[in-house]
């Protein structure tokens, strides 16, 4: 088989701590980013950009920030909605208030300015966790899209309520507004996602990552082992919202160019992300991923088989849809809590055995 270690030696710490310690692993890595990169910018089209692509990127964002949070940290948010809301708003303020302001840095500070929220909002779980904890930061779900309903302040006094992104480009190239192209928006957000998975994947492997993860797995024997608890789940929840507000931000600026906080960021979209994260693997980087696209995926698949295939009322798609994603959950949950990231991660164990018996 090609999935072997065989010869492949590691003479160094160095290597022995890459990011992808099999070789074939990184040739996956950068073919696919080279795919990413330099050909479907030439072969994307609206629909693509609208549907799936943009969708995928500025979930598994989010779901990363999530992860971060939940999986990596053991702290339960239900408040990524809200947060998101905090990233688009932060976004439309910068963007009205200071119009030379470049748009990569107006992404930047939206994303600080909610992990100033987050941290405030993460100081419960300095006394609470678990199901308390989430309760806390569902009420910061309510309270945010409330405060950025019935503020003025926050839309610019917009008679309708409904913020728009201004126009705005990079480079020479519009990345907002009616004129982006899809090649243009596809590659700014591609840009954030893999600059911002990188830093996550290595945070994670650091002394910080190892941090969170002694607070998750057993907060006490880590006070005890010299793991200070505030700072490490303040600094959880802030990289987090700082990756959802991001999201938010590019769901807003990028995507969509216009939202309404009730119907873009309610507690749907709290409970969409969390989905993600458990159907692709609560403490993965891959899961994140892999969560993203099955959710952004499966509806647009059902909808093609059962509504244009089978002549299915859209309607009865739609309940079809909700109650196999409630069975995967179940069934993740039971059978397999790492998600879809452990079956690959069983995958690939099988290839590295084969032919031989597990």
């Amino acid at each position: 088989m090609l999935y072997r270690e065989t010869g492949d030696f590691k003479v160094s710490y160095r290597d022995d701590q890459q990011t992808f310690p099999i070789i074939q692993d990184r040739w996956l890595f950068w073919g696919m980013l080279a795919v990413a990169f330099l050909v479907i910018p030439f072969i994307i089209d609206d629909y693509w950009e609208k549907s799936i692509v943009l969708p995928f990127l500025v979930f598994s964002l989010a779901a990363i920030g999530l992860n971060i949070l939940t999986g990596y940290c053991g702290l339960l948010s239900l408040g990524t909605g809200g947060f998101m809301a905090v990233g688009a708003y932060a976004s439309y303020k910068l963007m009205t208030a200071f119009p030379e302001l470049n748009i990569v840095i107006v992404i930047l500070l939206s994303g600080g300015v909610t992990a100033a929220v987050g941290m405030f909002f993460g100081l419960p779980s300095l006394r609470i966790k678990g199901f308390y904890l989430a309760v806390a930061t569902l009420a910061a779900q309510f309270f945010l899209v409330w405060l950025f309903n019935k503020v003025p302040w926050f839309y610019n006094y917009s008679a309708t309520g409904q913020i728009t992104a201004p126009e705005r480009s990079i480079f020479g190239f519009a990345v907002t507004g009616p004129e982006a192209t899809p090649a243009a928006t596809y590659l700014f957000c591609l840009a954030f996602v893999t600059v911002l998975a990188l830093v996550a994947k290595n945070l994670i492997r650091g002394r910080i990552g190892r941090s969170w993860m002694s607070i998750r797995d057993m907060d006490i024997a880590a006070e005890i082992i010299g793991v200070p608890p505030m700072r490490t789940k303040l600094s959880a929840f802030a990289v987090s919202s700082f990756y959802i507000g991001i999201a938010g931000a590019l769901y807003f600026t990028v995507w969509f160019g216009a939202a309404e906080p009730t119907e873009a960021f309610g507690i749907n979209q709290s409970f969409l992300v969390l989905f993600m994260v458990i159907i692709g693997g609560l403490g993965s980087m891959l899961g994140s991923f892999l969560g993203a696209a099955f959710m952004v995926l499966l509806p647009i698949v059902l909808k093609n088989i059962m509504v244009g295939g089978f002549d299915v009322l859209p309607v009865l798609a739609k309940h079809v849809e909700i109650t196999l994603v409630g069975s995967l959950i179940i069934f993740f949950l039971i059978v397999e809590p790492h998600g879809l990231a452990r079956l690959w991660s069983i995958a690939k164990e099988k290839m590295r055995l084969w032919p031989f018996p597990h």
